[in-house]
C-alpha cells in the first residue's frame, strides 16, 4: 500500500495520483489525515441524514462542521496535522452525541459508528478508507467527483456563514450527498444522476454567497486597482474570506499600516463597502503559485484567510499567519469561529516594524464587471454584438497554476481577435489581466467579475444575455467555454455549468486525474467536454 493516494487537483503526479508526497507539499501523514476527516464526515452525514428522515432538526452548528471540515481538506487549505486531528476529535464527538439521538441504528456504515480516539488506530484507518478503498474504477471516479464537487460547494457555503448566511437544502444536499457516498449499492446511474445534483446544489451554493457578499459589502462596482505600492508598513491578505479582510482593515486604521490584497483576495477592491478604508491601498502581486517571490520582498506579514497556501519558505515563515479552515505547520494561527471579532494585533505590531513592500509593479488594473454591474452595460452589449462590434464571448474563468503548460492561456488571450471579450473570474485572469488587451466602443475586453468565489456572475450574464436575445437554448449565445481548472472550487463550478446546460466545455491545461476512461466518455457525449490542443487548433474549434 502506498504512503498517500491524492488525486483531487490538476497537478496531480503524472496526471494520475500522488503516492509519496503531495505535488502541493503536502505530506503523507497529513493526506491520510484529510481522507480519515472526510471518512469521518461522511459518519456523521449518514447520521444527520437519518435523524431529518425521523423528522429531527440538525443544528447549524452541526451543519457548519460538515462544511468546515471539507474546506479543511482542499487543496492547499491545511497542511498542519495537529489542526486536522483537532477536527477529527470533534467530529467524532459531534458524531457521538448525535447517535444517542438515533433509536435505530441498523444498516449503519462503520463511518457512521467509528468513535475510536487511538490516534495510531487514525494513521492505519485513514490509509484504509482513502480514495483507493473503492476498488472498481468507474465507480471510484464518480464518487470522487461528486466528494470533489460537494468540497467546492462546502467552501461556498463556509463563505456565506462567516456572513451569517446558510440554506438549509445546500447543508441538506451536501450531507446526503456524503451519506450516498457511503452506499455500495449506488449503480453508476445512480452516481452520475448524483452527479448532476451536485451542480443543481452548486448553483444555489453559489447564489448563497453572492447574496450574502452583496448584501454585507454592496454590489461590485468598475475600479481601478493600484498594483504599486506605498512607502508605509504593510500587511497582505490572501484567500477569500471577506469578513476577516473587514476585521483586519477596522483594526488597522489609524496605525499608520496598509492592507494590501494578494491574488485571490484582490476582488474585495471592487466592493463599495472597502472602498472607505484609506489605508486599503491595492494589489500587491499575481497568482497563488508566484507567492513564495512575492512574499518574500513584500517584506511584511501575510495573512492567509483560506486556500491557496504553497509550502512556506523559512525567509518569511516567521511573518506568514493563517486563519480559519487554512493552517501550516509553524506558522501562528490567529483563531476565531463565526461570529466572534478576531484579534490581528499581533500581525498589526510586527508590521509596524517591517520595511515597506519593494515595489514589483506599477500601475493599475481594472475589475469589478460582476453581474449588476454588467446588467447596466446590458444595452451597450446588445447594440456591440447587434452591429457585429463584439462578434464573441469566450469564458476564461478558473484557477492559475505552476504547470508551464498553462502559459497556453496567456497565448490564447493576445490571439484572439480584436471582436471578442473575454469574460472571467478565478486567478487563471493573472495570465491576461495585465496585457493591455484594449476594448470595444468603451466596453474593455477583459470583464473580471472576480475570483471563482465570484462564477455565479459568469452564469447569471450568460443568462441574461439569453433573455435579452430571446434564445431558447444558452448553447445559442456567441459564447464559448475555455476554462483552466486546479482544484474543487473549479469542479463544483464546473458541474453547475452542466446543471444549467452549458455544453462544449473546454477544460485543460490536463483533464481530470480522477476521471476514468468511462466517466470521461460519458461526459463527452452527453455535454461535449473536451480538452485543449493548441492555440491555433482551438481558436479554429471555437469558431473564433
Amino acid at each position: 500500500m502506498s504512503s498517500m493516494f491524492c488525486y483531487q487537483c490538476q497537478e496531480t503526479a503524472g496526471g494520475k495520483g500522488c503516492s509519496t508526497v503531495g505535488v502541493c507539499g503536502k505530506k503523507p501523514e497529513v493526506a491520510v489525515a484529510q481522507d480519515f476527516l472526510v471518512w469521518h464526515t461522511k459518519g456523521v452525514s449518514w447520521v444527520t441524514t437519518k435523524l431529518r428522515n425521523i423528522g429531527k432538526e440538525v443544528s447549524k452548528e452541526v451543519n457548519r462542521l460538515v462544511t468546515y471540515n471539507l474546506f479543511v481538506t482542499i487543496t492547499n487549505a491545511n497542511f498542519d496535522l495537529e489542526a486536522i486531528n483537532e477536527r477529527i476529535e470533534k467530529t467524532i464527538d459531534i458524531k457521538e452525541k448525535l447517535l444517542q439521538e438515533l433509536v435505530n441504528i441498523s444498516g449503519a456504515p462503520e463511518a457512521a459508528l467509528d468513535l475510536n480516539r487511538d490516534r495510531n488506530y487514525w494513521a492505519d484507518k485513514g490509509k484504509a478508507v482513502g480514495v483507493l478503498s473503492t476498488e472498481n474504477e468507474d465507480i471510484r471516479s464518480l464518487r470522487e467527483l461528486i466528494t470533489y464537487g460537494v468540497k467546492g460547494l462546502s467552501a461556498y457555503s463556509k463563505h456565506a456563514n462567516v456572513l451569517f448566511a446558510d440554506d438549509e437544502e445546500v447543508d441538506e444536499f451536501i450531507q446526503d450527498a456524503l451519506a450516498a457516498l457511503l452506499d455500495d449499492n449506488m449503480s453508476v446511474d445512480d452516481l452520475v444522476a448524483l452527479t448532476l445534483k451536485t451542480g443543481e446544489a452548486g448553483v444555489k451554493g453559489m447564489a448563497l454567497l453572492d447574496s450574502a457578499n452583496r448584501g454585507t459589502y454592496g454590489d461590485p462596482e468598475i475600479t481601478q486597482v493600484s498594483i504599486g505600492v506605498r512607502n508605509n508598513p504593510g500587511i497582505l491578505i490572501s484567500g477569500h474570506d471577506l469578513k476577516d479582510l473587514e476585521m483586519l482593515l477596522e483594526q488597522t486604521k489609524g496605525t499608520g499600516v496598509d492592507v494590501y490584497t494578494h491574488s485571490e483576495m484582490l476582488p474585495a477592491h471592487y466592493y463599495p463597502f472597502f472602498k472607505k478604508y484609506d489605508n486599503f491601498v491595492g494589489n500587491y502581486g499575481n497568482a497563488w503559485w508566484q507567492q513564495g517571490r512575492e512574499f518574500e520582498s513584500f517584506r511584511g506579514p501575510i495573512l492567509m484567510t483560506t486556500n491557496c497556501i504553497i509550502p512556506v519558505k523559512e525567509s518569511y515563515k516567521h511573518r506568514l499567519f493563517t486563519t480559519g479552515a487554512a493552517g501550516y505547520p509553524g506558522c501562528r494561527h490567529i483563531p476565531g469561529d463565526v461570529g466572534e471579532n478576531k484579534d490581528f494585533t499581533e500581525i498589526i505590531e510586527l508590521a509596524k516594524i517591517c520595511d515597506s513592500p519593494d515595489e514589483i509593479e506599477t500601475g493599475h488594473i481594472v475589475g469589478g464587471f460582476a453581474h449588476e454591474q454588467v446588467f447596466k452595460l446590458a444595452d451597450k452589449v446588445v447594440e456591440a454584438v447587434k452591429s457585429g462590434a463584439i462578434r464573441k464571448f469566450v469564458v476564461m474563468g478558473g484557477c492559475d497554476g505552476r504547470m508551464k503548460g498553462r502559459s497556453y492561456y496567456e497565448e490564447f488571450a493576445k490571439a484572439l481577435p480584436k471582436d471578442t471579450v473575454i469574460l472571467t473570474a478565478g486567478c487563471a485572469k493573472y495570465r491576461y489581466n495585465k496585457l493591455a488587451l484594449g476594448d470595444i466602443g468603451g466596453i474593455p475586453r477583459v470583464l473580471d467579475a472576480g475570483q471563482c468565489n465570484d462564477s455565479y456572475s459568469l452564469a447569471l450574464i450568460a443568462l441574461k444575455l439569453k433573455e435579452v436575445f430571446g434564445l431558447e437554448d444558452i448553447n445559442d449565445l456567441p459564447i464559448s467555454y475555455n476554462i483552466a481548472w486546479y482544484e474543487q472550487k473549479a469542479v463544483i463550478v464546473l458541474l453547475a455549468l452542466l446543471y444549467l446546460g452549458v455544453k462544449n466545455i473546454h477544460l485543460g491545461p490536463t483533464l481530470p486525474g480522477f476521471l476514468s476512461p468511462n466517466v470521461t466518455n460519458v461526459l463527452v457525449e452527453n455535454f461535449g467536454i473536451a480538452g485543449i490542443s493548441t492555440v491555433e487548433e482551438d481558436l479554429k474549434i471555437f469558431e473564433i
